[in-house]
């Protein structure tokens, strides 16, 4: 008996880390596409404002003849597919935290093509960005959390997610219609907790509504003849288009280099927390994956922020060298103007004293 049962454990155990591997190749092309149509589509936007063209900004449309401009939303397109592909192979907790890869192909490609400089803080934040995301695929849960849609069902109307569910959309309402017109436009938390609270939801519709078309491409069911897939393409449709209206009116207030680092991590945590909760895959892990999974997380924040926070600042490696320099060095070095300065300085803290002595 043992000897037979042995080759299909170790057959559905090589199935589940193909899956895995297949669903961290998508998560990783998408933020590659999704990264790159940024760039491309930031380029036909320059182009169009040297011919003269009426800006988006402005409300001008004349984007919409450059043929860059189309192909950056292909491009867009093209990687969100396969973002929604990935929540169908491999968990959601692996999937979310691995879009940080798009802010990090963003911020190599402006650097490369939109001769955008990239200070060492930034550069700091793509190798950090790198290493958590390598540390998240290695410690990750490599079994599917579901693989098949009549139990995601049943794990939705579990009583701990339906609460979760519950206290989302309690925090979104109020928001919305109390907290969001009051101080929405003074804090920037606001908007983005409500749209990050939706997309935690949005993910776990988009979870369904992938094992759906993965059983009916794969003939193992026709869940398309009832009419839970066309509930989960409106849920999914819905909770988009509030997710983008409140990310669009955040955008709108505040600098995006505050809006994507807050944002990125407050939506990062509220899916893991969702996928937890609804998938327990926590259970089926060691100690040492989950502390590192967390590491991995934290890591990809700190990167994140350095990326956006910090985009504006005129820090270089020299400037780290000169720190290390003896100060002798560094006062010959000093140019004239600032000897001056120094001397000025000196001079009115010298009157400042004696007079506080009169």
């Amino acid at each position: 008996m043992s000897t037979n049962t042995t080759p299909n454990i170790s057959i559905q155990e090589l199935a589940s880390r193909s899956e895995f591997y297949i669903g961290v190749g998508l998560a990783i092309s998408s933020s590659i596409f999704i990264g790159s149509s940024f760039i491309i589509k930031k380029k036909a936007l320059i182009r169009l404002t040297r011919v003269g063209g009426v800006r988006a900004s402005s409300g001008g449309f004349g984007y919409l003849k450059e043929w860059i401009w189309w192909a950056g939303l292909i491009c867009m397109g093209v990687g969100e597919a396969a973002n929604f592909a990935a929540y169908a192979f491999a968990p959601a907790s692996l999937v979310t935290p691995l879009g940080a890869l798009s802010v990090l192909v963003a911020a190599v490609m402006s650097s490369k093509f939109l001769n955008e400089r990239l200070n060492l803080l930034g550069k700091l934040g793509c190798l950090l960005c790198t290493i958590g995301s390598v540390i998240i695929v290695i410690h990750s849960p490599k079994e599917v959390e579901v693989d098949d849609l009549a139990v995601l069902l049943e794990k939705l109307q579990d009583t701990s997610f339906l609460i979760y569910v519950l206290v989302i959309l309690s925090i979104s309402l109020v928001i919305g219609v109390y907290l969001g017109p009051k101080y929405g436009h003074t804090n920037v938390i606001h908007y983005v907790l409500l749209c990050s609270a939706i997309g935690s939801l949005t993910v776990m519709s988009c979870k369904a509504l992938g094992l759906c078309i993965k059983d009916a491409i794969s003939g193992r069911s026709s869940d398309f003849a009832t009419i839970t897939p066309y509930i989960l393409i409106i849920t999914t449709v819905v909770f988009i288009g509030i997710q983008m209206n409140y990310l669009n009116r955040a955008l709108d207030i505040f600098n995006t280099s505050i809006v994507t680092p807050v944002y990125y991590v407050i939506f990062t945590t509220l899916v893991i927390v969702a996928s937890a909760i609804l998938f327990k895959e926590w259970r089926h892990m060691s100690a040492a994956d989950v502390i590192g999974d967390l590491c991995g997380f934290f890591v990809i924040i700190i990167a994140v922020i350095l990326l956006n926070g910090f985009r504006d600042m005129d820090i270089s490696l020299d400037d780290v060298r000169g720190l290390t320099r003896p100060k002798r060095q560094l006062l010959d070095q000093a140019s004239p103007m600032d000897e001056i300065l120094v001397a000025q300085h000196k001079s009115s803290y010298g009157s400042n004293e004696h007079e506080r002595r009169v």
